[in-house]
C-alpha cells in the first residue's frame, strides 16, 4: 500500500516511485512531508512534498476506510547526525499524522490523568515514578554516551520529542539534555506499562479484568518444513482500533564511536497513531529477526516491590533498543533483559529467519527463543526442538516456564478458578493443539487466526458460565458477543468492548520485503461483524473509526 524506500535517493528518482505509488493506492491521496534544515539559520522544518536534501521524510497514506489500515513511511538521511535523524524522524511522522494522533488521544487517553486530576492519589504517585524514571534514564545516558545500548535509548526518547514538538508545532533541536512530558505522548508509548504501574501504584480502580487476554500468536512450521509463518493477532480495547501499518528506515549508527549501521535500522511493524514502536508487538526487521509477544502480566503482588523507578528502563523502551541492536534472536534476549522494568510483562519469541531455509531439516538451534519477563526475574532459552518436535509455538497469555508460572501466581489462579488458567488447558491451547495440524499453506493459517466459533465449539465452553459458549475463548476474541445479563465466574468473560482487533502474519517468503498479510477489526469469519452504531459500546469514543469493520485480508507490500 505505501511505498518501499532506500534510505536515500538518486537524484531524479522520485518521479518514478511517486508514480507507481499513484498506480497503487488508485484515488487514496499519499501525504508527504520532508524535514530538512535551513543552511543558513540551521534551523529544522518540516515542508510539503519530497526534496532531495532531507533529513527525514514521511509518506503516509490514510485507507482506513476501505482496508481499515492508514500506512506510513519514514527515511532518514545517513547524511546527517543520528541524534538531528531522530528528532526529524518524529516530526515528520507528527505532520501527517497529527489528524489521527488528535482521535486517537480523544479514543483512548481522554481524561488520563488529565489537567485537572488532584495532586494526590495514583496519578501523582505515576507522575513522580515517570519523573523519577527519566531522570535515571537521563543520567545513564551522560555518563555513558558512547555506549550503544544508552545511545538508542537517547535516539528513541529524542525520536519522541520530535513527534511530540512536531504535533505542537513548536520545533526546536535540544541541545544537551531534554525532558518530556510525564503526561503527553510518552502516555502513548506506556500503555502496556501502565497496565502493570496501576497495579504496582495502587491505582483504586483497577481498568483490567482478572484473566484478560492480550494477544495470540503462532508460529508454525508447514509440513517438511517448506515453510515458516509466524502470525500474531492483537486483543484490545475496541477503542484502540484506528491503526496505522509503519516501516521505519533510520539510518543510525549503532553508537557516536562506530560507523557501522543498525542491524535492525529498517523495520515494519503494525502500530498505532501517537506511537514510535509497535504496541501489538509484530516487528519484521532488517536483521532477519521477526519478534513478537503476548501478555502474561502479573498476579503476584508480592512482586510488585521490584517495581522501581530507577534501575529500570521502562518495557517499551527495551523493546525498541533490542529491535535496532540484536543481530541474532540470543542478543535480542540478552539485550531486552537487562534494566528489567517489571512492567508490560510478556512471553516474547524472537524468530530468526537467518536460521531458516525451506526444506531442510536438520535444524538444530537458534531458529526460536522464547523469552518470560516478571517482576524481578527474566527467563530466556533457545527452543527451536520443541519447535521442531511439535511442529508450532503457540503463545496465549499463559507463562511457558515453570518458574514464571508459580511465581507470577498462576498456580493459585488454576487452584482457584480450574483450568482456565493452565498451560495445556487453557481453551485456546486446546483449540491451537487441536486446529493446528489443519495449516497448509497462508490461508488456512489466516482462518486459525480469526478462528472464533465460540457458540458451537466444545472447546469455547466455559465452566460456571450462562450461557455456557463465550466469545473470549477463541484464537480471536469477541468478549463484546458475550450477554450482558450472562453469569461468568470471574471478569475475562464478561461483555466488554474488548478482543481481537487484527491479524498480521508473514513467511520466509515476504520477510525479506518487510511484508505481511494483515486484517484490521475484530472477527468475523464465523460471528457478525463489529458495528459501533448497533453495538452495546457505541456511546464509547471511537473518533475515525469505521461504523461496520468488515474488512478483508491484505497483503502489505512496500514499492522501490
Amino acid at each position: 500500500m505505501a511505498s518501499k524506500h532506500n534510505k536515500t535517493f538518486p537524484p531524479g528518482s522520485l518521479k518514478a516511485v511517486l508514480s507507481l505509488l499513484c498506480l497503487m493506492c488508485a484515488c487514496v491521496r499519499a501525504e508527504i512531508r520532508t524535514a530538512v534544515i535551513d543552511k543558513q539559520t540551521g534551523k529544522l522544518s518540516v515542508l510539503e512534498g519530497y526534496r532531495e536534501d532531507f533529513v527525514a521524510w514521511a509518506n503516509f497514506t490514510d485507507d482506513i476506510t476501505t482496508s481499515g489500515w492508514s500506512f506510513l513511511e519514514i527515511t532518514t538521511s545517513s547524511w546527517y547526525n543520528d541524534s538531528i535523524q531522530a528528532y526529524a524522524a518524529g516530526a515528520v511522522e507528527a505532520a501527517v499524522t497529527s489528524p489521527l494522533i488528535y482521535k486517537h488521544w480523544m479514543n483512548t487517553l481522554l481524561g488520563y490523568c488529565g489537567p485537572f486530576t488532584s495532586a494526590t492519589g495514583y496519578c501523582a504517585r505515576l507522575k513522580a515514578y515517570i519523573t523519577t524514571n527519566l531522570q535515571w534514564v537521563q543520567e545513564q545516558m551522560e555518563k555513558q554516551p558512547s555506549s550503544p545500548y544508552w545511545y538508542q535509548v537517547r535516539l528513541a526518547l529524542l525520536q519522541l520529542k520530535g513527534l511530540e514538538d512536531g504535533y505542537n508545532d513548536d520545533m526546536s533541536f535540544p541541545i544537551g539534555s531534554f525532558s518530556l512530558n510525564p503526561f503527553g505522548f510518552l502516555l502513548f508509548q506506556m500503555g502496556g506499562d501502565l497496565e502493570d504501574l496501576e497495579s504496582a501504584l495502587n491505582k483504586s480502580s483497577q481498568t483490567r479484568p482478572l484473566g484478560s487476554g492480550s494477544c495470540s500468536a503462532l508460529i508454525k512450521l508447514l509440513p517438511n518444513n517448506k515453510e515458516l509463518l509466524v502470525s500474531h493477532d492483537t486483543w484490545n480495547n475496541y477503542q484502540a482500533m484506528l491503526r496505522i501499518m509503519k516501516k521505519y528506515m533510520f539510518a543510525f549508527r549503532v553508537s557516536p564511536s562506530e560507523e557501522s549501521f543498525l542491524p535492525g535500522g529498517t523495520q515494519a511493524f503494525s502500530s498505532y497513531p501517537g506511537s514510535i514502536f509497535s504496541g501489538d508487538d509484530f516487528y519484521i526487521l532488517s536483521s532477519g529477526l521477526v519478534t513478537l509477544e503476548t501478555t502474561i502480566g502479573n498476579s503476584n503482588p508480592a512482586l510488585w516491590k521490584f517495581v522501581q523507578p530507577t534501575g529500570a528502563v521502562m518495557e517499551w523502551l527495551r523493546n525498541i533498543v533490542a529491535n535496532r541492536l540484536a543481530a541474532t534472536a540470543k542478543e535480542w534476549a540478552e539485550i531486552f533483559s537487562k534494566y528489567n522494568s517489571g512492567t508490560y510483562n510478556n512471553q516474547w519469541m524472537i524468530v530468526d529467519y537467518n536460521h531458516f531455509t525451506p526444506g531442510r531439516t536438520d535444524i538444530k538451534e537458534e531458529l526460536l527463543v522464547v523469552l518470560e519477563q516478571i517482576p524481578g526475574k527474566v527467563v530466556y532459552a533457545d527452543k527451536t526442538q520443541e519447535l521442531l518436535e511439535k511442529g508450532y509455538w503457540a503463545s496465549y497469555n499463559i507463562p511457558y516456564y515453570v518458574d514464571i508460572f508459580n511465581a507470577s501466581g498462576c498456580n493459585e489462579l488454576v487452584e482457584k478458578f480450574g483450568p482456565w488458567f493452565s498451560l495445556d488447558r487453557n481453551p485456546r491451547a486446546q483449540i491451537f493443539r487441536r486446529n493446528q495440524t489443519a495449516i497448509k499453506d497462508m490461508d488456512s493459517m489466516v482462518r486459525l487466526m480469526r478462528y472464533n466459533n465460540f457458540k458451537e465449539d466444545p472447546l469455547s465452553k466455559c465452566e460456571g458460565c450462562n450461557p455456557p459458549g463465550n466469545g473470549e475463548n477463541a484464537i480471536s476474541s469477541r468478549s463484546d458477543l458475550n450477554p450482558a445479563n450472562g453469569t461468568y465466574p470471574f471478569g475475562a468473560l464478561m461483555q466488554r468492548s474488548h478482543g481481537g482487533t487484527d491479524m498480521k502474519m508473514t513467511s520466509f517468503g515476504m520477510f525479506r520485503d518487510y511484508s505481511m498479510l494483515a486484517v484490521s477489526g475484530p472477527t468475523w469469519d464465523q460471528v457478525p461483524p463489529f458495528q459501533w452504531s448497533t453495538s452495546p459500546f457505541k456511546d464509547l469514543i471511537h473518533m475515525g473509526h469505521p461504523d461496520t469493520m468488515a474488512f478483508k485480508p491484505i497483503q502489505v507490500t512496500w514499492t522501490s
